[in-house]
């Protein structure tokens, strides 16, 4: 989601060029489009891209989106994720050897491990409940005294990297508005200081960081997200009776709705979002930005302004195949989570089942359901209810033979997380 998740290397790199921002991953600004040829990816691993700078941010996204559609992902992309977690609970963005503990030096990333929660908190399971739980005393510990986050703990918060560790919060059970610094200050708190004011140049819309405006739709759609307390998944919200109407902002919901309406009017015109050319580029013309146009279909549809979403929906649907074949797996997430927002259904969208596409960037999964993870979880107990009766006729004494009442994915190692995000191009 480019969204409040954030940006990919190829986002980081242009906005680095163009001096927009001050990015704590300098490292991030050189990602490299395609693996080493000497460097074999691991198998439990989507995508086929470099994994350096966005492993974690993409395993992250692929297996959440699997877990929307109620496709059970292969045990062993998930043992890849968990993997990648440190000792301390906190992820990288991706370390190729994951049988020791993480070298000191290595940066540890709030988005990649914000990811990674949400991911492994939708799977479940007792070690994938360990890592969420480490993961989100990791987070807690590396709070900013604004009460946000940065990429990397030590750097200015943004509204991105507060945004997706917000919605890892909800996502673990925790309650973000709880959530302080030691100065007293919450996530919400620091939300607030990235909002701009109804009579600024980028009306209602959130920055990157006061004075660093950044690529301001995918700080905007990251942030009404983090506003409502949602993660990368989210469903339409209740209608907003407020229009598209900006109004001075005291609390980050209505901080939400003047973002949410900042964007409706950004996409009014043609349906999508547009990405500046790289500083230097022959080419001096904007191109589409469909990870931003996907993200902000889905901050549109929570914040309850899913007639202004429509068109960007459609406009996917006829035009993002080719964008999501090249960018791999975090892409086709992207879409599956517009889908879902919307109510569309992802084996249809347009001409792509994203559904397929999405699995066949990595492992089989174990297992899947068209009815989504809850419909499947609701239809596993009733089979495994009528089995127990079954079995109780058989014997009369309730026990039966022996069998499966559920399977979960061992997730043994430390743990991982994924990127995409919001902060851009890291889909490979």
């Amino acid at each position: 989601m480019t969204t409040v998740r954030r940006r990919r290397p190829a986002v980081l790199a242009a906005i680095a060029a163009a001096g927009l921002v001050c990015t704590a991953a300098p490292a991030a600004v050189a990602a490299s489009p395609s693996p080493s040829p000497s460097a074999a990816l691991p198998s439990g691993l989507y995508g086929a891209g470099d994994p350096t700078y966005d492993g974690v941010w993409r395993q992250s996204l692929a297996l959440l989106a699997q877990d929307t559609v109620g496709v059970r992902p292969a045990a062993k992309a998930v043992d890849w994720l968990t993997g990648q977690q440190c000792d301390g609970g906190g992820f990288p963005s991706y370390r190729a050897d994951a049988t020791g503990d993480c070298d000191a030096q290595l940066p540890l990333d709030s988005n990649a491990t914000a990811a990674a929660v949400q991911a492994l908190a939708a799977l479940g399971g007792d070690g994938n409940d360990a890592a969420v739980d480490k993961g989100v005393a990791w987070l807690k510990s590396v709070q900013n005294e604004d009460g946000g986050w940065s990429y990397n703990p030590g750097g200015a918060s943004d509204a991105n990297s507060t945004s997706i560790v917000i919605g890892a919060l909800a996502a673990a059970g925790e309650k973000p508005e709880a959530v302080t610094s030691k100065g007293g200050k919450t996530p919400y708190d620091a939300l607030l200081t990235f909002a701009q004011p109804c009579d600024a140049e980028e009306a209602g819309a959130f920055v990157y960081q006061p004075g660093t405006p950044g690529l301001v739709a995918d700080s905007t759609a990251a942030a009404v997200l983090g506003a409502h307390g949602a993660g990368l998944v989210a469903t339409a919200g209740t209608a907003d009776a407020k229009g598209l109407t900006c109004a001075k902002a005291t609390s980050a919901e209505g901080a939400a709705h003047n973002g949410a309406v900042y964007l409706a009017k950004a996409l009014a015109a043609t349906g999508h979002l547009d990405t500046p050319p790289m500083p230097g580029a022959e080419n001096p013309e904007k191109k589409p930005d469909f990870g931003n146009t996907a993200d902000a279909v889905v901050a549109l549809y929570a914040q309850g302004l899913g007639d202004q979403a429509e068109k960007p929906l459609k406009w996917l649907q006829q035009n993002a195949d080719a964008w999501a074949k090249e960018n791999g797996p975090a892409a086709y997430a992207q879409l599956i989570f517009a889908a879902h927002a919307a109510g569309a259904d992802p084996k249809s969208f347009g001409s792509t089942d994203l559904v397929a596409a999405l699995n066949a960037t990595g492992p089989a999964p174990e297992a899947a359901s068209p009815q989504g993870s809850a419909s499947a979880s609701a239809e596993e107990k009733k089979d495994e209810d009528k089995d127990e009766d079954k079995d109780k006729n058989d014997d009369g004494s309730g026990l039966g033979p022996w069998w499966i009442v559920g399977v979960f994915f061992a997730a043994s190692v430390g743990v991982g997380f994924l990127l995409s995000g919001r902060k851009k191009n890291r889909q490979q």
